[in-house]
Order: structure tokens, then C-alpha cells, then sequence
């Protein structure tokens, strides 16, 4: 009987350390699609790390227009440069109750665990102070929040999620990510589940499509395109994105396009006389894959 409880008690604590471990085995083995990385992540929800739907480009639209939703729908299509800051904290939506918690989720999720950025909201720095409404810029979440529907969507580790968008540009433009491809705004048709990009502040004049990618990070801005081909107000043929900390909200803006559903000419100049886009990232989707020859 002694030896029998000490085999017992020598086994327990190999049993508990493989039960501790199982998640991360589990979440790391999973595989789904040709080609597909993935990975355990204790701030992302299973279905999204397991990937119970393949990745695909109807669920990115759909959580996107979940996220417009909820900010209320708003439909900003006005000029970025000539836009007031709001002069009342109150005013802006991503520091109003329940929208402020929204955003935090935008860092916890988006975000890879360890960076501070994680515990940022949308009006609290990592310390849970306030912070400045005026000079909020500091915490710009666009691109927390292009990363947030990436990963609840199940793109997994193959998307370089980060609070810069110019990361996931550069990677797409030299190859390095698996899931995106950059494409040139004059020759490709942006599809719904793509994002088109533009380049902000100084950089705005200087990068295109020919420049990339860059060998350093540049402040920018991408949008998910949520509907193409349409025709109506107030550009005539246009197609509609949905992008974060558009005036501190999520909010929808149309791009003009031509009849083919370019967002520029020819030459590379930009339809939109408001953002000179510079690149779309078409993003290849597990659902869309070719199957294995051997299978």
C-alpha cells in the first residue's frame, strides 16, 4: 500500500504540470488552412485563437460594422485638415461611458500582451490616469483598432498587429506577413475585407506606393473597406471604409473610386482629394485559400 501512494504522489505533480501546460500545447498545434500560424494569446477569446470559422473576409466586414454600430454610425467624409477639436472632453465619443471601455478592449485585444498599450482606454493611460483630451493624440487607437478586428476575426499571428500602422504596411509591401499583399491603389480594386492606407502629417507628400516599404515607421492611417461599387452622394462611383479614431469615434467615410472600382488614376494620383492613398492591403483570407494538391 506504501508504495503504491508514493508511485501515486510522484505522478500528481507530472499530471498537474501537463494539465498547466495543455492550453498553450493545445492553442500552438492548431492548425487550419495551408500555411496558417497560430498561436496561444490569454487575451484573445478561444474562437478567435482556434479559428471555429476559417478566416474570411464577411466576418472582418461584419465586425466592423458591429464596431460602427456601436459608436452610433456616424459618417464622416469631411476634410481631416479641416476638422475643430472638439474644445469639451465630454464631446468626444471615445471618452463618453461605455465607449471609453470599448477602446480599452481596441489595446487589450489588439495588442500583444506585453505592451504597455495593452492597458490603455480610451480616455486612461497604463497607470489609469486621464488623460489629456486636447492632446490625445498621444493615444491614437486606428490602428489598435484595425488590429482588434484582425484578431477577433482569427488571422492568429500571421497579421502584424501593432499601435503604428505603418508595421503591418511595411510588412505587407516586403512580404513579411502571410496574410497581406500590398497592391498598387492604380492597378487593384480594393475588395470588401481589404484596407486601404494613406500616410499622415509630413509623410503624407512623400510616401506612395513605389516608396514602400520604407526602412522606418511613418504615421498613417488604414480603413477597412466594408462595401465597393457603389453609386450615390456624394462622389458618384465610391466605395465605403470603417476606421478608428476617425474624430475619436469609429466611423464610416466613402472613397471615390472610377468605374472600376480604382481608388486612383493611372498615374498614382488619388481620386480622393482628401487622402492621397498609397496602398491597399488585399489580406488573403483562410476561406478563399486553394486547396492543398495532395489533399
Amino acid at each position: 500500500m506504501s508504495r503504491a501512494l508514493s508511485a501515486i504522489a510522484l505522478l500528481v505533480p507530472l499530471f498537474l504540470t501537463n494539465c498547466a501546460s495543455r492550453p498553450d500545447q493545445e492553442h500552438s498545434a492548431t492548425t487550419a488552412g495551408a500555411g496558417s500560424s497560430y498561436s496561444y494569446n490569454p487575451h484573445v477569446p478561444d474562437f478567435a485563437t482556434h479559428n471555429f470559422e476559417p478566416f474570411n473576409r464577411q466576418d472582418v466586414v461584419a465586425i466592423a460594422l458591429r464596431e460602427w454600430r456601436m459608436f452610433g454610425s456616424p459618417v464622416n467624409d469631411d476634410d481631416p485638415t479641416t476638422r475643430p477639436e472638439p474644445q469639451n472632453a465630454s464631446l468626444k465619443p471615445e471618452r463618453t461611458p461605455g465607449l471609453w471601455q470599448r477602446v480599452g478592449e481596441y489595446w487589450w485585444v489588439g495588442i500583444d500582451p506585453d505592451s504597455t498599450e495593452t492597458a490603455w482606454t480610451g480616455k486612461h493611460d497604463a497607470s489609469g490616469r486621464m488623460t489629456d483630451f486636447v492632446h490625445d493624440g498621444d493615444y491614437a487607437w486606428s490602428a489598435a483598432f484595425i488590429s482588434y478586428v484582425m484578431r477577433i476575426a482569427g488571422a492568429n499571428n500571421r497579421f502584424p498587429y501593432s499601435p503604428n500602422h505603418a508595421t503591418y504596411i511595411n510588412a505587407a509591401a516586403s512580404g513579411q506577413s502571410p496574410v497581406l499583399r500590398a497592391q498598387d491603389p492604380a492597378r487593384y480594386a480594393p475588395k470588401p475585407g481589404d484596407l486601404v492606407c494613406v500616410a499622415r502629417g509630413k509623410a503624407k507628400s512623400l510616401i506612395r506606393y513605389s516608396s514602400l516599404p520604407t526602412s522606418y515607421g511613418f504615421p498613417a492611417h488604414c480603413g477597412y473597406v466594408v462595401a465597393t461599387n457603389q453609386q450615390g452622394q456624394p462622389f458618384g462611383h465610391q466605395l465605403s471604409t470603417i476606421s478608428g479614431n476617425i474624430d475619436d469615434s469609429v466611423a464610416l467615410t466613402h472613397v471615390p473610386t472610377d468605374t472600376e472600382g480604382h481608388i486612383a488614376a493611372p498615374s498614382g494620383k488619388s481620386y480622393d482629394e482628401r487622402y492621397p492613398w498609397c496602398v491597399v492591403l488585399e489580406v488573403l483570407y483562410d476561406a478563399e485559400a486553394e486547396p492543398d494538391a495532395g489533399r
